[in-house]
């Protein structure tokens, strides 16, 4: 599941965690965009939930130094020894460079030299190069934890993809269906056999097609009109369907491009139903060769007006002891 959850201060989060556990959940995965921060929730999933498995998706590649991401990453590891799995990412030039005041550039460059810094300097040696996007002298962790994280990539096209496969320990996986999984992992046969494969998948419990399908026409405006989701989609081979939208939010007809969404796209990109269809939409993603399936609940009208109870309800519900 992804974490913090919506309407929940993080103060309260054990109880959510413990009851996430309980139902059959095995990792808590975070994202950072304009919410939380990607590590605060899971440092104190650290302290209160000693089993789970605790996941970035992603920690973004631009928005702190080599150093930070480090000595942040290696933090978290000690905490939670042999259960944090740390995911980055190039994210996006609206977090990035609007949110973040830096620059977003070379970003398969950036992620690369990245991931080659983060390897050597969560395993404790000290590193003195320069990589081409960013250079360092004598950097080297004061505390190195003893069970480095698993480095996973962000990855949509071949490129990252295959860069993921060759260098990294796994790769997340974001905005796709079940069907698209296969072409997605085809470029990742070069991995060895316990390459992780994660995927984000929204989840929207309601039996209200309607209100799920606004809802995700909303997500899928927003993200899919982002350039490098929109070449992902492209590549993926739905160019012909998406070019409506996309021409209507270039000009500037928000209510355009939403109208241009059809539902059976929505269907295929966000998961929706009664929590027990839900479940089932989401083992799909499994089947089709996801090894870790991350849950990113949304809103529905019971959650917003159903308080505790309701949200306890529905994570029971969707968990695999339901």
């Amino acid at each position: 599941m992804t974490v913090p959850l919506g309407g929940v201060p993080l103060a309260d989060h054990q109880a959510v965690f413990e009851k996430l556990s309980e139902a059959g959940f095995t990792d808590l995965w975070s994202s950072e965009v304009n919410g939380a921060d990607a590590f605060t929730p899971l440092a104190l999933a650290a302290a209160w939930t000693p089993r789970m498995r605790l996941g970035t998706a992603i920690a973004p590649v631009f928005t702190r130094g080599p150093g930070l991401l480090a000595m942040t990453a290696a933090a978290l590891a000690e905490a939670a020894p042999g259960r944090f799995q740390l995911g980055i990412g190039a994210s996006s030039p609206v977090v990035v460079g609007d949110w973040n005041a830096a620059e977003f550039t070379q970003p398969y460059a950036r992620s690369r030299d990245m991931l080659r810094f983060l390897k050597s300097a969560l395993a404790g040696e000290v590193v003195d190069h320069d990589y081409g996007t960013f250079a360092l002298r004598r950097f080297r962790l004061e505390r190195p934890p003893a069970v480095p994280p698993q480095i996973l990539l962000a990855a949509l096209r071949p490129g990252m993809l295959r860069l993921a496969a060759a260098e990294a320990d796994g790769v997340i996986l974001n905005w796709l269906s079940p069907a698209d999984v296969g072409t997605a992992l085809a470029e990742t046969k070069a991995a060895g056999p316990d390459f992780e494969v994660a995927a984000r998948i929204f989840v929207c419990p309601t039996d209200d097609a309607g209100y799920a399908r606004n809802v995700g026409r909303r997500l899928i405006a927003a993200y899919l009109t982002v350039p490098a989701y929109a070449d992902f989609h492209r590549w993926l081979g739905r160019t012909e369907l998406l070019t409506p939208m996309w021409q209507a939010w270039s000009a500037g007809d928000r209510k355009g491009a939403l109208a241009a969404i059809p539902d059976t796209l929505v269907d295929e990109l966000i998961v929706h139903g009664a929590p027990a269809e839900c479940r089932t939409k989401v083992e799909a993603y499994a089947k089709a060769g996801i090894k870790v399936p991350v849950m990113a609940l949304l809103p529905t009208p019971a959650l917003e007006s159903g308080g505790a109870a309701t949200l306890v309800e529905t994570l029971t519900a969707l968990g695999t002891h339901a």
